[in-house]
């Protein structure tokens, strides 16, 4: 079984019974003691779950409900979430993440002739009655405070699809472009989404570098665009360039 279907099958053991020995999680996923071990350290350098004697346990992030967030820099937000709507084409499918800058973006695509998959139940009301757009809500475990959609459904879901472009939240990007996540829960969902995407837009305000969070959802060599409004921070901004990665400063 190769490491990351591995990797999942622990987070899900962990979200479904809590902390759980290496011997049990050894016999659920398949695998000997001294890989799960291997893999436990490897999981909670990560931040996705913490060690415990004798096996792991989950880790629980303290994020801030959508409702909190949704007015802190909303006149930065709404110019990065139009800048992304006008990269997006006619016709395109488009994933959007959850928070409210990609509920954003959906306000800037009404009336588009375009396929939207989200997570994001703020997004899903957004265009439920836009009959221009195709709108594919994935399934999952509903986080009512956060308006959005999570766990192995949503995981699932997203293996049955492909978007054209994604346009990903973060809690923080570290100066070294790495991206974080305040809330394991939603990392290994951030992470299928990238992974059924064509191209992978970083939408972050400037008040995200540098950022902090508990989790790492991904590596500046996952991202193809960054787009962040001006003056992003410089050393994170020139790591991502280096790494490859388009960053577009967006004026408010």
């Amino acid at each position: 079984m190769l490491a990351d279907r591995r990797h999942q099958l622990i987070l899900r053991a962990l979200r479904a019974d809590g902390p759980t020995t290496v011997a049990a999680l050894a016999e659920k996923v398949g695998a000997s003691q001294a890989t799960i071990r291997r893999d436990l350290a490897q999981l909670e350098d990560e931040g996705l779950l913490k060690r415990v004697y004798g096996g792991a346990a989950p880790v629980m992030g303290e994020d801030d409900p959508f409702a909190d967030v949704a007015g802190v820099r909303v006149e930065a937000k709404d110019a990065l979430a139009a800048w992304c709507a006008d990269l997006v084409r006619d016709g395109e499918t488009v994933l959007l993440d959850i928070g409210t800058t990609a509920h954003r973006v959906a306000r800037h695509l009404h009336g588009r002739s375009l396929t939207v998959i989200t997570s994001n139940l703020a997004v899903y009301e957004e265009l439920q009655d836009d009959k221009a757009v195709q709108l594919i809500l994935l399934g999952g475990v509903v986080r009512r405070d956060y308006r959005s959609l999570v766990g192995f459904l949503t995981e699932d879901n997203l293996r049955q699809v492909h978007a054209d472009r994604l346009f990903l939240g973060t809690s923080g990007v570290r100066p070294d472009g790495q991206v974080l996540d305040t809330t394991a829960v939603e990392v290994p969902v951030k992470r299928a989404m990238i992974a059924a995407s064509a191209q992978v837009v970083l939408v972050a305000d400037a008040g995200k570098f540098p950022g902090t969070g508990m989790a790492r959802v991904c590596g500046p060599e996952d991202l193809d665009m960054v787009v962040t409004n001006a003056p992003g921070d410089e050393k994170s901004c020139n790591r991502l360039r280096e790494a490859g990665v388009e960053v577009v400063e967006v004026g408010d």
